[in-house]
């Protein structure tokens, strides 16, 4: 597998509204995008940091991933996307078969149209871990 960048940090938040102004007003950044993901049950709001993104992700659903981590205490960073180059499947392909557990089998659509699959946090030295790319037009 070959990781390019850190393509974004993807932040849980109760409320897009209730943070932007944060990264606005205080950090200067500019939300570019919101989008729904309405599989994964959350809103994200897009902030760009150098080459590096900001993901704000509000759950739209009591059932969402992001909406339980929240419950348990979670704040702030909620995972750490990487861009591949080789292709999401197989680099989950190649983690599974480092004996890393993947949350995500195959890939699946994600925001601001890629193709995301995570990994594990207890295989992962706890940090939840997003491998990304475009999807193929």
């Amino acid at each position: 597998m070959k990781i390019s960048r850190i393509d974004h940090l993807g932040i849980g938040v109760q409320s897009i509204e209730a943070a932007l102004p944060f990264f606005e007003n205080v950090l200067g950044l500019k939300c570019y995008a919101v989008e729904e993901v309405a599989d994964q049950k959350v809103k994200t709001a897009f902030l760009k940091v150098g080459e590096v993104k900001l993901e704000l992700l509000e759950p739209t659903s009591p059932e969402s991933s992001v909406a339980k981590w929240l419950e348990k205490g979670g704040k702030g960073v909620h995972h750490v996307a990487f861009a591949v180059e080789d292709g999401v499947a197989e680099a989950l392909v190649e983690c599974e078969g480092k004996e890393i557990r993947l949350i995500d089998k195959a890939p699946r659509p994600g925001a601001e149209n890629m193709m995301i699959g995570f990994l594990h946090p207890k295989f992962t030295a706890g940090v939840l871990t997003e491998l990304c790319e475009p999807k193929k037009q």
